[in-house]
């Protein structure tokens, strides 16, 4: 099922924040309401795929995506995945992630290091940072956008996909970035009540 919509609505949350607004870790959507405006990666992702749920909704006139799974997007990034996995039944892992078998925007979780603040809770992947594929809608190209707290340009940024992907090939191979497909929340079996997860705020 396309979700066009949805697509359309993230490329332009993408076109209006990007290189706009700073990262600071455990800030969601409401720091962009500040002066400067801020967000972190696991903030910025569930924004992009709330907003992108809810454009569906309006168009069809009809709920497409279950409140519980929109409301378990409100996590932390390891959490984030987990959930939609668990929802969906589908991940891809290191080396299975390519350009010819991604999902059109599929959401993708890191291990990058051993923070110190990453023990506030346990993360059994490690998993500390998030991504989304979004389309630019002219030419379908994809891109990555995520909220970043690097040294240089930290913030909301751009980059083609292809180019992330070779960024990240240490990774890959080290089997240490997972990929889910938020889009499939749409069409999915009813939820184990084990996977219940409640909205907490953090990375």
């Amino acid at each position: 099922m396309p979700f066009h919509i949805a697509e359309a609505a993230m490329w332009q949350l993408v076109q209006r924040h990007t290189g706009r607004v700073g990262y600071r870790r455990g800030v969601k959507a409401e720091g962009l309401s500040a002066t400067p405006a801020v967000i972190d990666c696991s903030g910025w992702v569930a924004l992009l795929l709330s907003e992108a749920m809810q454009a569906e909704h309006d168009a069809a006139g009809r709920p497409l995506f279950r409140a519980d799974d929109m409301l378990a997007l409100h996590t932390w990034s390891d959490r984030m995945i987990e959930a939609i996995e668990a929802r969906t039944a589908f991940v891809l892992a290191g080396r299975q992630i390519a350009m010819t078998n991604l999902p059109r925007c599929a959401t993708l979780g890191l291990k990058i290091g051993e923070p110190a603040w990453a023990s506030n809770h346990p993360r059994p992947r490690g998993l500390t940072h998030i991504v989304q594929v979004v389309r630019q809608p002219q030419d379908d190209a994809p891109f990555v956008s995520e909220s970043f707290g690097g040294t240089v340009a930290p913030g909301i940024s751009l980059t083609p996909l292809a180019e992330w992907l070779a960024r990240m090939q240490s990774h890959l191979r080290a089997g240490e970035i997972w990929a889910v497909d938020p889009f499939r929340l749409a069409d999915h079996s009813p939820l184990p009540p084990q996977c219940n997860d409640r909205a907490i705020t953090g990375h």
